[in-house]
């Protein structure tokens, strides 16, 4: 009897190849496709190349279905697909399915993961007294443990990753060539007889303990009040008793971090939920693979010294993320505060004779370990907005996962802003934004940056066909650019921030984006900063803008918020303004320094012109005596934000909007004169909802001016969770569809992505 084509499509043999690209190489790929071909009766192989990974399988129609049905279905979880492509072809006679030697030739567009917070099962091994890798601080399999830090080039295979100087054991070795062990070709798979180790050092870099001894006398020194620094996944932290308030201010002395907050390591979610209100949302970061930072609502009862987030109402709390984390918790049981082991703007030191010379002033010992970090990976930082994770601090976790678009982009470098740096190269249709780098204030954070370009190229052996900077001068990146000898663009501030938003949104023009922060160069040689643009196929429109005012003393203005306040003031009130001692910023000032100011300002001399929202957020705080000069970046508008705490108001301020040569101009005048007023009898935390609602009633008036439904908020003002929440309402409220930032920050950290973007247009 003739065989119906439909029985002949069942039993004839065929060849599939397969090409996958994306999150597929350190995350336990090639063993899941192992484990399915075998289960099916497919041969054939897999194998990890710089493009991602290359399948070819042999057997029957049906059976070739089922492995493509279940790739995409069953993949493992911390793996995306961004394309697969497959071809029919001839049967070879493949008689078996093997995981091939990787290919290490060709372009190299790969995704590299990002490192992965401890497992469950490998959480179980270090706990469990039987197991030979009880208590051993390295432990990992394919599905956790350091991706990014270790990494030195594609593909990721172990003699590629600083863990190429540590010789498998035998019993590593048949874990790692066991196709059916999850350890099956997980690159950082160690174990006590021949993985890293642990070392104790004192302020000198002499050996008082090794391995577990090390890690019990550490534990002991942070319960006697002692300064630690710990060698993480990506580099040091800094570790004392959360609970010792005398130790915590030693750390904010020696550090000379006065009084921006430091974050915690708390031993469990439980004993988190106790010091602080957790949504479902902030519980499923906090024990997210990603395993941040996570900015939560404290409860005021407890024992945690008030010197750890002085003022504020909200602690930046993480969960343990590795083993050696877990085990020193476990001792513990009780938080600490984990910051960045560095000097205020400085970079993180990632290597134990670095950090001798860095933080011996410092701590007052060391554990450390002999596994080298490739390069410094902070922990990034989150906050739930909007009903949504926002991340305000993009490294460990997510970076250095890309953003993809639509089209393919030329080869571009972004080298970013001057604070909160990152970078970012364009790789076809992915833009792989660096981790955070931070401040370029000093020559080891020039040198970080310098760094994260060489290693991001050499990762994706890149070369930039153009460069992006910033349109400012003097920023230390854009010199660096400059340097490079490459076609440059260079993008307005702003433009680059809802450019960066929209790229993560995947928005098309036309869009009207509204970019607030605290200091962006303008086209027009002016401070920018309090923006409304109109995002249109290839450049943009400045719609509108707040009303300028001057600066007194130009860069000092940035941390004395009552000369802000000065330079506002006079544009309402003139040099009568130096005579009204009942308001704060005048009172706050010598004779000597009022006159000084007045002179500034009616000379205009080192005043420069700015229409900084960042900066309007300032001045109130000072109208307000909140804060009148402050300890670190954004502290003024932070706790005007924090003022509002209980207040449950819908009421607002008046504001202008007038029109000049084309520009609409937001005039907060009758809004200041308010304020003015409303501070004598008027509760700071109202003033402060009356003020952000407002801003917000502002962004409604101009998206209703401009007529452009999709609307882009980004900058770093955004990061205020009132002002975007109530934003996002009053937005929706109007008929608008508002954009906001998810994975990106809304901070000078996505400034690269959208420069990026910029160039490419």
């Amino acid at each position: 009897m003739k065989k119906t084509e439909s029985n002949s499509n069942v039993t004839k043999v065929r060849r599939l190849k397969i090409v996958i690209r994306g999150a597929v190489q350190g995350v336990g790929f090639r063993p899941f496709v192992y484990r399915m071909a075998t289960e099916i009766g497919l041969h054939g192989w897999v194998v990890n190349s710089p493009q991602g990974v290359f399948i070819e399988v042999e057997g029957g129609g049906a059976e070739l279905a089922l492995f493509m049905d279940r790739l995409k279905s069953e993949r493992p979880p911390r793996s995306f697909i961004q394309s697969l492509e497959s071809t029919h072809l001839d049967p070879v006679g493949y008689e078996v399915f093997e995981v091939r030697e990787s290919q290490a030739s060709g372009e190299k567009t790969a995704l590299i993961m990002p490192d992965i917070a401890t497992c469950p099962d490998c959480l179980v091994e270090i706990y469990d007294s039987r197991d030979r890798r009880y208590r051993y601080p390295f432990t990992n399999c394919t599905n956790c443990g350091p991706r990014f830090s270790i990494i030195g080039s594609l593909p990721y295979d172990r003699l590629n990753t600083t863990m190429r100087k540590f010789a498998m054991c035998d019993n590593c070795r048949r874990e790692y060539q066991d196709p059916l062990d999850r350890r099956f070709h997980a690159q950082p798979n160690a174990c006590p007889v021949c993985g890293p180790h642990l070392d104790l050092w004192d302020s000198g870099g002499k050996s008082i303990g090794g391995k577990d001894e090390a890690l019990r006398a550490a534990c002991h020194a942070i319960r006697d009040g002692k300064i630690v620094a710990a060698k993480g996944l990506g580099g040091f932290h800094l570790m004392v008793d959360a609970r010792n308030d005398e130790a915590v201010r030693r750390l904010r002395r020696l550090k000379a971090r006065e009084e921006k907050p430091l974050a915690m390591m708390f031993p469990s979610l439980g004993m988190a939920e106790k010091s602080c209100i957790v949504d479902t949302i902030e519980k499923g970061l906090l024990t997210s693979p990603e395993s941040p930072i996570v900015l939560l609502r404290r409860i005021e009862e407890g024992d945690i010294s008030e010197s750890v987030a002085p003022g504020n109402p909200y602690w930046g709390i993480m969960l343990p993320y590795t083993p050696l984390h877990h085990l020193m918790m476990k001792e513990l049981r009780f938080p600490i505060v984990a910051t960045s082991g560095n000097r205020s703007d400085e970079p993180i030191c990632t290597d134990e004779h670095e950090a001798l010379e860095r933080l011996g002033g410092i701590a007052d010992l060391f554990l450390v370990h002999n596994r080298p970090i490739a390069r410094h990976v902070d922990d990034s930082i989150a906050r739930v907005m909007a009903g949504r994770e926002l991340i305000l601090r993009r490294a460990r976790g997510y970076a250095p996962l890309p953003v993809f678009v639509k089209d393919k982009l030329p080869a571009i470098l972004a080298v970013g802003a001057h604070l909160k740096n990152t970078v970012a190269i364009a790789v076809d249709n992915q833009v792989i934004v660096s981790q955070h780098i931070g401040d370029l204030e000093t020559a080891q954070a020039h040198e970080a940056f310098e760094a994260a370009i060489e290693n991001l190229s050499g990762l994706y052996e890149f070369a930039p066909e153009r460069v992006a900077c910033d349109m400012h001068p003097d920023y230390l990146s854009t010199k660096y650019a400059q340097k490079i000898g490459r076609p440059l663009v260079k993008v307005q501030h702003h433009y680059a921030h809802v450019l960066s938003c929209m790229a993560e949104n995947e928005i098309s023009p036309p869009a009207f984006g509204v970019s607030w922060d605290g200091t962006g160069y303008g086209t027009d040689g002016t401070v920018w900063g309090g923006e409304f643009l109109i995002i249109t196929g290839d450049s943009f429109e400045r719609f509108g803008h707040l009303r300028t005012f001057r600066l007194p003393g130009g860069e000092k203005a940035i941390v004395e918020p009552r000369r802000v306040a000065l330079g506002l003031l006079y544009e309402i009130y003139g040099d009568s303004v130096f005579d009204m001692r009942d308001l704060t910023p005048v009172s706050s000032f010598s004779k000597g320094e009022i006159q000084a100011l007045m002179k500034m300002l009616n000379s205009g001399i080192n005043c420069p012109v700015t229409s900084s929202a960042g900066r309007l957020f300032d001045a109130v705080s000072s109208l307000v005596g909140i804060r009148q000069v402050t300890r670190f970046e954004g502290q003024a508008a932070m706790e005007l934000e924090f003022a509002l705490h209980g207040i449950q108001s819908d009421e607002s301020y008046l504001f202008d909007i007038g029109i000049v040569d084309g520009v609409s101009i937001i005039d907060w005048e009758q809004m200041i004169r308010q304020i003015v007023e409303d501070r004598k009898t008027v509760p700071a935390g109202l003033i402060s909802a009356r003020f952000h609602n407002a801003l917000a009633g502002i962004m409604v008036e101009m998206t209703k001016s401009a007529g452009v439904e999709k609307v882009v908020l980004s900058g770093g003002c955004f990061q205020n969770k009132y002002l975007t929440e109530r934003a996002i309402e009053k937005l929706r409220e109007a008929g608008f569809r508002p954009y906001w930032h998810q994975r990106v920050p809304p901070n000078d950290g996505g400034i690269a992505l959208g420069q990026v973007m910029a160039a490419a247009r």
